[in-house]
């Protein structure tokens, strides 16, 4: 399991979510770059969660099986034209800095096991958020283009994520690639409730 966060860390996240949450809200409502979205019912065997390499150390890892609820497989592609970056240089950037990636005002990562500005297989990382929990992960797989990570005990999740970068008819193509269930029944109760909010159809049964 990952060490803990260190306190002068916690503090500063702590401290700039009131201001983090407002000013990612306020991106999100005003965001203008078209979004396309499909929803689909799934099978088990289509949409199960990718096998654990067998070097990798399991001990913590909270899979699919762990949680509770249904299976989702999301799927969130972005296409640029024109990059200044080939794929393996994109992923280079992003495994030296996951908050490239991320909101920083309202999530940031801190590694808790590993080499600093580099990412391989078994480093651990923390993603603070609002709230009173913590968001653990495992690095699980690596390659030139893509890394994939495991939830561990006492994530909102249980499974796997993937990000990617591929060079396609001259442009790049980045995507994320899930597969996770609830971690618990509360977190299953305030994801619920998220997407009530938010208007969604509910197809919660198991994919």
């Amino acid at each position: 399991m990952p060490r803990r966060t260190p306190r002068t860390g916690r503090i500063v996240a702590t401290a700039l979510w009131p201001f983090g949450i407002g000013l990612t809200s306020w991106h999100y409502m005003w965001r203008t770059t078209p979004l396309h979205r499909r929803e689909h019912t799934g099978s088990p065997d289509h949409d199960a969660a990718p096998s654990l390499p067998p070097d990798v150390s399991h001990a913590g890892v909270q899979g699919p099986e762990d949680g509770v609820g249904p299976l989702f497989h999301r799927c969130y592609r972005a296409r640029i034209v024109g990059p200044e970056l080939s794929a393996a240089e994109v992923m280079g950037a992003i495994e030296a800095d996951l908050n490239r990636v991320a909101p920083t005002e309202f999530a940031r990562c801190t590694k808790v096991e590993g080499e600093k500005g580099r990412l391989q297989v078994g480093d651990e990382f923390v993603v603070r958020m609002p709230g009173p929990w913590n968001g653990p992960v495992r690095v699980v797989a690596t390659t030139t283009t893509s890394f994939r990570l495991a939830t561990l005990r006492h994530h909102l999740e249980a499974g796997q994520i993937e990000f990617r970068a591929a060079d396609r008819d001259g442009g790049l193509v980045v995507s994320v690639e899930s597969w996770a269930r609830s971690g618990d029944r509360l977190s299953r109760l305030l994801y619920q409730n998220l997407r009530m909010a938010k208007g969604d159809r509910p197809p919660w049964r198991p994919a």
